[in-house]
């Protein structure tokens, strides 16, 4: 079976992480951070280097500013195998950044889009747009310059032989504007987590937002966090445990690294089942490093790291028997 290729499209930025925050910030005093990670951040940027590391052939497009945060995320992507052809560089606008603020297994961000606000279809590569199988696209919410164009870009991308796949992201403005009825057929994988469902369909509890959105999704494939993942596809509803590991670091891009897993076995044709329970070992190997990359080296490690943790689990579960 020959490598099958994607092209991520998406929003680039750089990731200051703080940890071991003594208090919640306040207007007119200062709070002391014990750690602090200075990493490569965005979901589409996370979910590209994952995905690669884990053996696909990945390309990007997106938008950098022309400033010493745009060079360290093209460097960190190449250094990653990632092929950067795709990516542009703007004159005018400064390249994002996110301050993330951990607290436990919660985070409250600031970002900065900078030029993340600008990446538009027309930055899309659609020329060589074949050399692709599957396209992902990422955080809707904080891509304006993309959001007119959404079912356009994937129905172009189906048009054209691609599998589509698609991470809604949080809305910060809490108004979710967006028109799923329309877009979601062209979408073959939704990846969207239990809050963020909750909040698109206006439902108060999952089966009722399942309900809603479903008919208009192909294949569903929902993030739950410490309650590990859920996959529908027509009569098929498959929910499978996390697996949850003793070395855990933070949460950040757990969802990317959960989305690359799926992905990875997708483009593999694996079955559902075997493409949900790969994206939670892959989510949970996330949670063992800081930042959304730092626990996918290389494929050797990657593999040795998901057998522990999954070998882990079936020995807990072996003496949860006894």
């Amino acid at each position: 079976m020959s490598r099958k290729k994607i092209l991520v499209v998406g929003e680039l930025n750089i990731d200051l992480i703080l940890n071991n925050i003594k208090g919640f910030p306040k207007i007119g005093s200062e709070k002391i951070a014990k750690n602090m990670d200075f990493t490569l951040g965005s979901s589409s940027a996370i979910l590209a280097s994952n995905i690669a590391a884990l053996g696909v052939q990945t390309s990007f497009c997106g938008l950098l500013g022309k400033d010493n945060f745009g060079d360290f995320i093209l460097n960190e992507l190449q250094t990653k195998n990632i092929d950067t052809r795709f990516i542009q560089f703007s004159e005018k606008y400064k390249t994002g950044i996110t301050v993330v603020m951990n607290y436990d297994q919660d985070r409250a961000n600031v970002t900065y889009c900078g030029a993340m606000d600008h990446l538009s279809i027309e930055h899309i590569p659609w020329e060589q747009i074949t050399e692709f199988d599957h396209l992902h696209f990422s955080n809707y919410f904080l891509q304006p310059g993309m959001q007119p164009y959404i079912t356009e870009l994937f129905k172009k991308a189906k048009e054209t032989g691609l599998s589509t796949s698609f991470d809604l992201q949080v809305d910060p403005e809490d108004k979710w504007d967006f028109d799923y009825k329309t877009c979601l057929p062209f979408v073959d994988i939704f990846l969207p987590n239990e809050k963020e469902l909750l909040s698109l369909s206006q439902k108060n509890n999952l089966e009722a937002a399942i309900g809603e959105i479903k008919p208009f999704a192909n294949i569903l494939a929902i993030k739950l966090g410490d309650k590990g993942g859920r996959v529908l596809q027509g009569e098929e509803d498959i929910a499978i445990k996390p697996y949850l590991n003793k070395t855990y670091k933070d949460a950040i891009g757990a969802g990317d690294s959960f989305n690359a897993g799926f992905l990875k076995k997708f483009l593999q044709e694996a079955s559902l089942r075997e493409c949900l329970d790969y994206a939670n070992l892959t989510g949970s190997l996330s949670t063992t490093a800081a930042g959304g990359t730092g626990g996918f080296i290389n494929s050797n490690e990657i593999n040795s790291k998901i057998n522990k943790i999954r070998n882990n689990e079936l020995s807990e579960n072996e003496h949860e028997k006894l």
